[in-house]
């Protein structure tokens, strides 16, 4: 089997400085400041153990055991009103704590109100479907296994939902590199043109930000535009910001009287 190396957290490793922020904290509010969300977990309370509850940006946020996430979401649909679930995904926090984050994002429609249920699992631990209690769940679950490889038991087609099935790992982890591993970038070459074409072709370059104009072989051309595989044309094309005819009241934009700015406003 191909060597593959290790990548703890290799996504602080950022190629580029200026893609990167780190938010500051939201201010959180005590759960008591809402008479609606402070019977929301009195309620809750009476059933459940609620680790922890606070009022974030107007929203209700509970952490609550995982062995109860069926039941918890069965109770707020069924008696509290939160008819929607609107997103449901999960955090890696494996380098920090060895645990999954996961989140479902709720909706009462009657209420006006949203709520975040959240709870921590380990790597391995299984957690229970909830597509029996919101159907919205299905394609977020199988999303979730397939970028993070969380292990979801009871779900009626935990296949993967966006990357092949044979694909290795799981590119939402903190230690899958931002532009794929070794597997990766042979991936496509062995599937479509066979691994004896490796020392031909060579290992598909993933950075997203790197566009050569001279290669006609994998990216489109910027200039005139070429059959694939043909020398490049120094013939430049004309590239207008309005077709010919278009609003009258708009003034045309050609492309050389456009401006960088050095700073963002």
């Amino acid at each position: 089997m191909r060597h593959y190396s290790d990548k703890q957290n290799v996504q602080k490793k950022s190629y580029y400085s200026d893609r990167y922020f780190v938010a500051p904290q939201i201010p959180k509010e005590a759960v008591e400041s809402d008479e609606i969300f402070a019977n929301d977990v009195k309620v809750l309370q009476e059933s459940f153990e609620i680790k922890e509850a606070y009022i974030q940006r107007g929203q209700l946020v509970v952490y609550i055991d995982p062995k109860d996430n069926v039941d918890v979401l069965t109770m707020l649909r069924d008696q509290l009103s939160y008819n929607f679930l609107s997103e449901h995904s999960a955090i890696d926090w494996l380098a920090k704590s060895g645990e999954f984050e996961i989140f479902y994002q709720m909706l009462s429609t009657s209420k006006r109100k949203r709520m975040r249920v959240k709870c921590f699992i380990k790597e391995k631990e299984v957690l229970k479907s909830v597509i029996g209690v919101y159907k919205s769940a299905d394609w977020a679950e199988r999303e979730m296994y397939d970028m993070f490889g969380v292990i979801i038991s009871g779900h009626p087609y935990m296949k993967r939902i966006l990357m092949p099935d044979d694909w290795y790992d799981h590119p939402l982890r903190k230690t899958y590199p931002l532009h794929g591993d070794e597997v990766a970038q042979w991936y496509e070459i062995d599937k479509i043109f066979g691994k004896e074409y490796r020392d031909i072709i060579g290992p598909e370059d993933r950075d997203s930000a790197r566009v050569d104009v001279n290669d006609t072989y994998r990216f489109a051309h910027l200039n005139h535009e070429v059959p694939f595989g043909a020398e490049p044309s120094q013939e430049k094309t004309n590239i207008d910001y309005q077709e010919e005819g278009g609003v009258f009241i708009v003034k045309k934009l050609k492309k050389e009287d456009a401006k960088i700015v050095k700073e963002r406003y």
